[in-house]
């Protein structure tokens, strides 16, 4: 961590009305926490500043990696990506040869905790402004985005490399840095959650079609958090399966997001922040930062685009585009992927991929014109929290309920695949499990639902293999070591109290 940009958050001033409008602004100037504090835009800047590395960690560029993307780390991981692109570091992934100086750990640790950063500045500074037009409740609201941000950053700290360091509070030096690790367990109970059951006490719209954090974002990721705290990881019990249950209903219930009727829906950038979206990572085709994922998922120069760096970074194993079951309409052609498309020249000739790659990002103005996408990068969406609370509920209650079954059967029928009637528990939660893969595959979440349930699906035998113990498609076979990445080593470099390291590493 480099405590110089730790505390200090580079932020516009000026910000109006919409985070998309904050895209497009050039910042005009720095809060720091000698900042004076005397005006509705600056306390609305200091909340806003704790979005500002959602971008970074979630797709941010590797610099030292053409073509390679922080996105890229948890779809290699799964043993069901492949890559056209050695310059990615796919192949350290692949055969799981990574090590602590490996790509992406160091990128997604540092801008995480650029964002903590971020939320702790806002934390100790928001409740002291006293500014004509912000009332107590506009403050607590700002409040309950910026805890739920920080909840968000450590939550994925915890996911990816167990115990991590705990800062709530301002850098007040280089040395107030270095300090050790924080058990996971404690990490969630005297951070994450409580960050998210404060901003569940806000008066936070349920939906915000501007992309900030929402009642259903907050609801959301808590659903998440209790989902993984039952899990594996922590071993919670049933009783956060609940928790887990009971927010996601919530937000199925009473936040009025509804399940888009096509998948293509979820490319056109007229719906982003609306219909099935619940958060997303906000990008704009009019600012320089625009989604980095239209590239990266075109088959690698294939001449069928105006971008030039048709990157091929990840796509599908063909044994997992396999596993799709015969008619699910997310594996046709331009739904979840796509095989072949229009040459850019001549324009009647047709490229025919080597593979099916990914359609999910695919945004057809950038691609054929502007090369600049506008689309956003979705977090949680309303299939996914369907699906929380039909594997939540299935554990707590001891099998599925009606409700569980029904959002389940809403999932596949919108795959036009036929619904499924009455299962035990077990068969219940294998096909909860399957249909996460499926519907949210190359959404980042595959990973993290290998680790939290210590299984992974076997797509040649469709059996359920324990997570230690299988071997990918690629030969490689996962051991202890992956259920945690390694802290990187040029934060230990910095920081030895980091050590011991995770074991493996």
């Amino acid at each position: 961590m480099k405590s110089t940009k730790y505390t200090l958050v580079a932020i516009a001033i000026l910000f109006t009305c919409s985070c998309t409008k904050f895209l497009e602004e050039d910042p005009t100037n720095f809060l720091t926490p000698e900042s004076n504090l005397s005006s509705v835009k600056v306390a609305r800047a200091f909340a806003d500043g704790a979005y500002q590395n959602l971008q970074p960690a979630m797709l941010g560029g590797q610099p030292s990696s053409y073509g390679g993307n922080t996105w890229n780390l948890m779809e290699f991981m799964t043993g069901k990506s492949l890559s056209d692109l050695g310059q990615t570091g796919f192949v350290t992934f692949q055969n799981l040869s990574y090590t602590s100086t490996s790509f992406y750990f160091d990128t997604w640790w540092q801008y995480l905790y650029r964002g903590i950063g971020a939320c702790n500045l806002a934390l100790q500074k928001i409740p002291d402004i006293n500014a004509s037009g912000l009332s107590d409740a506009d403050k607590t609201n700002m409040l309950a985005e910026v805890h739920t941000l920080r909840a968000l950053y450590y939550f994925y700290l915890a996911r990816m490399y167990g115990a991590v360091p705990s800062i709530t509070a301002l850098a007040t030096g280089p040395d107030s840095l270095k300090i050790p690790r924080t058990p996971a367990k404690d990490i969630y109970d005297n951070i994450i959650i409580p960050d998210l059951l404060t901003a569940e006490q806000s008066t936070l719209a349920w939906q915000d079609n501007t992309g900030r954090v929402s009642m259903g974002a907050v609801k959301s990721i808590l659903a998440d958090v209790y989902l993984t705290y039952a899990g594996a990881a922590i071993n919670g019990g049933d009783q956060y399966y609940a928790e887990s249950a009971k927010r996601s209903l919530d937000v199925i219930k009473n936040g009025g997001y509804s399940l888009f009727p096509e998948y293509t829906d979820m490319i056109n950038p007229a719906n982003k922040n609306k219909g099935e979206f619940i958060f997303q990572v906000q990008y704009a085709a009019s600012v320089p930062s625009t989604n980095p994922l239209t590239p990266l998922t075109i088959p690698n120069y294939s001449g069928i685009s105006n971008y030039s760096d048709e990157y091929g970074s990840v796509y599908p194993t063909d044994q997992f585009y396999n596993s799709f079951a015969a008619g699910d309409k997310r594996a046709q052609e331009r739904q979840f992927f796509y095989s072949k498309y229009k040459r850019k020249s001549p324009a009647t000739d047709t490229v025919q991929f080597a593979h099916h790659y990914i359609y999910k990002w695919f945004d057809s103005v950038a691609v054929v014109s502007t090369v600049k996408s506008d689309l956003n990068y979705t977090l949680y969406r309303l299939a996914d929290v369907m699906l929380m609370y039909a594997e939540a509920s299935n554990r707590a209650e001891g099998g599925p309920n009606t409700n569980a079954i029904a959002y389940v059967n809403a999932i596949r029928t919108r795959a036009k695949l036929a619904p499924i009637g009455t299962l035990s528990q077990t068969d219940f939660e294998h096909e909860v499990w399957l249909q996460r893969y499926f519907e949210l595959c190359f959404e980042n979440k595959m990973w993290f639902d290998m680790i939290r349930t210590r299984k992974v699906h076997n797509d040649v035998t469709g059996n359920w293999d324990d997570f230690i113990g299988h071997t990918t498609t690629a030969g490689a076979t996962f051991a202890e070591k992956q259920l945690l990445f390694p802290v990187p080593q040029q934060e230990i470099d910095v920081n030895p109290n980091l050590l011991p390291n995770n074991p493996g590493f």
